[in-house]
Order: C-alpha cells, then structure tokens, then sequence
C-alpha cells in the first residue's frame, strides 16, 4: 500500500504517504461524534416550584418571652407569677390566627430547667412557632 516515487537507490528520499494515523484520527473523531449527539439533545423536566406566591397578608405576632438567672420569667415585659399563669397565657394566644411567634431570650446564667419548663410549657399550650432570639451573643 506504499507508494514510491523515484528509484529504490540508498540514500535516496522515500516519498509514502501513511494512511493509519489518518485514518485512526477519523476513527476517533466518529465516536467522540456518536456519544456527544445524545447527550446534546437529553433533556430532564423538572417540576420547580413557583416563585409568584404572594408574601402571607398578616405577619404574626411576636411573643418576646425572657427568662431571667434568677428563674424569672418576663411575658413581653409583665412579670409571670409561674408555669400554670403561663400555660393560661398559651391558651389564650393559641387561637389566634395567625398564630403568634414565640421568641425565648434566656439569659446566660439561667437554669436549663427554667427554660426547659417553658418550653414544655408551650407546647402543651398548643404553640407551634418557638425559637431562640439572640443566642449568640447572650443577654446579660
């Protein structure tokens, strides 16, 4: 399959032309074309949600409940007597609609108990929205 041009003398340039690499390049270059077209024209559906729901038209109350180190317990700044006042406080506010956000701000020093009691305290109240405020840097 070689081709000679000129006579087959010693010293003399060959001129051949090699057709493998050629031919192994197009080769190559056919298969890396026969994978790339299904991926090209794969597509997934997804099901993303909307983003165009309109921001709820109450914004909820915000119950700020602290407790102090010495076991005190503040209900937005009124002192409470103790848990069975505060339960009474729970089942008042729990039909409300919608329902208030209840924001703890125990202080540092305060027992685990104490705060422990008024979550537990909340929940049978029937509360559902509870969280820490400021828990980072403590209030002193």
């Amino acid at each position: 399959m070689s081709m000679s041009v000129g006579t087959s003398e010693e010293g003399s340039p060959m001129m051949e032309l090699n057709m493998t690499p050629l031919i192994d390049v197009m080769l190559v270059l056919i298969v890396v074309l026969i994978i790339s077209i299904p991926i090209m024209t794969h597509a997934t559906k997804l099901d993303m949600p909307q983003t165009n729901n309109p921001p709820p038209p109450v914004r909820p109350e915000v119950i700020q409940i602290d407790i102090d180190f010495d076991g005190t317990i503040v209900w937005n700044g009124t002192v409470v007597s103790g848990i069975p006042q505060l339960e009474s406080y729970f089942r008042s506010e729990r039909s409300k609609e919608p329902q208030p956000e209840i924001h703890l701000r125990p202080d540092r020093r305060s027992r685990y108990e104490t705060t422990a009691m008024v979550m537990a305290a909340a929940q049978r109240g029937g509360m559902k929205k509870m969280g820490f405020v400021n828990i980072g840097d403590f209030r002193e």
